[in-house]
C-alpha cells in the first residue's frame, strides 16, 4: 500500500506538472503574439500570469525582461534577467544579452563590458556575447578591443552580418581601405537588400575612388595620393599595403582609352574582380585570422569564377536600379551562381 501511495502521488505531481507547464507555454506564446504587435504592456501582463505558476520558469523570466526591454524599461530588464542568470538554466545565454545591453542603455557602459567579459568565459562559442562586448567598445571609441572582439565573434559564427559592418566601420575610421572593403563586401553578401545595405554600398564606392583625383588645370591628368589621411607609420599595414595601391590604381585605370564607352556596372565588375584577383596572390596559408582564413580564400574563388558579374550585381542591388533590373534579366546566370555558392 505504500508503494501504491507513493506511485500515485508521483503519478499525480507529474500530471499536474505537466498541465502546468502546458498553461505556462499557452501563455509565453500569446505575450509573444502581444510582444511582436509592439504591444509590451499586455505581453507582460501575460507573462506575470505565468510566473503566479512558477515564479523561477527561466523561459517566462527571459521573455518578461526582454519585454521590459522593448519597452525601455531596464532596471526591470535587468531584474528578470538575474533571475535567469542565477538559477543557471536555459537562456542564461540570452539574458546576459538583455542585461548587458540593459546596463548599457542605463549607461552603465563599463558595468556592461565587465559582464560580457564573464559570459564569454562561461560560453566562449556565443557570438553575440562578442557582437554586444564590442559594441560596448565602439560606443567608448575605443576601435582597438572593439575589432579585436568583433573578430573573436565572427571566428565563432562567421554569417553575423552586423559583425562584418560593424568591422567595416571601424576599418574605415582606421583608415583600412582593404579591410573595410573586404568586411563591407561580406555584410553586403549575406545582407544585400536590408535599410543598412545602401550606406555600405555607397561606402564601398567611395573607397574604391578615395585617393584619386583629376586635376582641375590638366583634365587628362589623375593624380594619386598614397597616404590616407592620419595615417602614420605604426597604422601601417604592410600585408595589404600592394593592395592599397592597386585600388588607386584600379581607379585612376578608368580615364584610359580602352575603358571609354564602358558603363559604370562594367568598370566596377572589372575593378572589383582585378581587387578579388590581387588579394588572392597575396594568400598565405601560413597566416592566420578571418582575413587570410574567411574573406581572402572566398574571394580568391569568386575572382577565379565566372560569377563576378551576378556577386557585383547582387551585392550593391540595393544601391543600383541597374543591378536589380540585371538580376531581374538574368535569372540563370544567378541561378549558376547560387549554385556555385552552394558547392563553395
Amino acid at each position: 500500500m505504500k508503494y501504491l501511495f507513493l506511485f500515485l502521488c508521483i503519478l499525480s505531481f507529474h500530471v499536474n506538472y505537466s498541465q502546468d507547464q502546458d498553461e505556462i507555454i499557452s501563455l509565453v506564446d500569446e505575450g509573444i503574439v502581444y510582444h511582436d504587435e509592439g504591444d509590451y504592456d499586455k505581453a507582460i501582463k501575460t507573462y506575470k500570469k505565468a510566473l503566479k505558476i512558477d515564479r523561477n520558469s527561466p523561459l517566462v523570466n527571459y521573455e518578461i525582461a526582454l519585454s521590459y526591454f522593448y519597452k525601455k524599461d531596464y532596471k526591470n530588464a535587468i531584474k528578470y534577467s538575474d533571475v535567469v542568470i542565477d538559477n543557471d538554466g536555459p537562456y542564461v545565454k540570452e539574458s546576459y544579452i538583455t542585461k548587458g545591453s540593459s546596463l548599457d542603455n542605463l549607461g552603465k557602459t563599463k558595468q556592461s563590458i565587465k559582464l560580457f567579459k564573464k559570459a564569454i568565459k562561461k560560453y566562449k562559442d556565443e557570438n553575440l556575447l562578442y557582437y554586444n562586448l564590442a559594441l560596448n567598445y565602439y560606443k567608448l571609441d575605443d576601435l582597438d578591443n572593439a575589432e579585436t572582439y568583433l573578430i573573436q565573434g565572427i571566428e565563432q559564427k562567421s554569417d553575423h552580418s552586423s559583425s562584418h559592418l560593424m568591422l567595416g566601420y571601424i576599418n574605415f575610421d582606421k583608415n583600412k581601405r582593404v579591410q573595410s572593403l573586404l568586411n563591407l563586401h561580406y555584410f553586403l553578401f549575406l545582407e544585400p537588400t536590408s535599410n543598412r545595405s545602401p550606406q555600405a554600398a555607397s561606402m564601398i564606392q567611395t573607397m574604391m575612388a578615395h585617393n584619386v583625383t583629376k586635376d582641375k588645370e590638366k583634365p587628362n591628368t589623375i593624380n594619386i595620393n598614397l597616404m590616407l589621411p592620419n595615417d602614420d607609420d605604426k597604422d601601417k599595414d604592410e600585408d595589404f599595403g600592394a593592395a592599397e595601391l592597386m585600388i588607386s590604381l584600379l581607379e585612376a585605370s578608368k580615364s584610359l582609352e580602352k575603358n571609354e564607352g564602358k558603363s559604370d556596372d562594367e568598370l566596377f565588375i572589372e575593378n572589383t574582380d582585378s581587387f578579388f584577383g590581387m588579394l588572392g596572390e597575396l594568400r598565405d596559408d601560413k597566416k592566420e585570422g578571418i582575413y587570410w582564413n574567411l574573406y581572402i580564400p572566398f574571394y580568391d574563388n569568386l575572382s577565379q569564377s565566372d560569377h563576378m558579374p551576378a556577386y557585383c550585381h547582387y551585392v550593391m542591388q540595393s544601391a543600383s536600379e541597374s543591378s536589380q533590373e540585371w538580376l531581374d534579366n538574368n535569372t540563370e546566370s544567378f541561378e549558376a551562381f547560387a549554385q556555385w555558392l552552394r558547392g563553395y
